[in-house]
């Protein structure tokens, strides 16, 4: 059975630096993912920031792993999904022997959900 390397990387998503002194924004208004937010001296997340599966599992969000879990699933045991969004953002690679991206929307239905790009890397036997 092929075995597979699976990075999580953040696609889209806004973020803030929050602290005692900082006034509170309204995240959903403003497009603001609570996760991502930093406080303090500790930076929150950034679009670009990386996390590997299932290593980093504690990372994340409850509610993005929630929404992650099956395209996981299907990727990890060697499936893909036909869709592949062309001429979008989202377009992507379907590559069953190499490399496979998916893309994943958080369930925050406000401004403030994220995507997440997924990408499986098949490892040589």
């Amino acid at each position: 059975m092929t075995q597979y390397e699976i990075e999580l990387e953040i696609h889209e998503g806004k973020g803030a630096q929050l602290g005692p002194d900082v006034p509170r924004p309204d995240l959903a208004k403003e497009g603001i993912c609570a996760w991502m937010c930093g406080w303090g001296e500790k930076p929150g997340y950034q679009v670009g920031d990386t996390f590997r599966y299932p290593q980093d599992l504690g990372r994340l969000c409850p509610w993005l792993l929630d929404s992650l879990t099956g395209v996981i699933r299907a990727l990890e045991h060697g499936g893909t999904l036909p869709w592949r969004y062309a001429g979008t953002p989202y377009e992507k690679e379907i590559d069953p022997e190499g490399v496979t991206t998916e893309f994943v929307r958080c369930i925050d239905p406000t401004d403030s959900g994220i995507v997440i790009k997924v990408t499986r890397t098949a490892q040589p036997e």
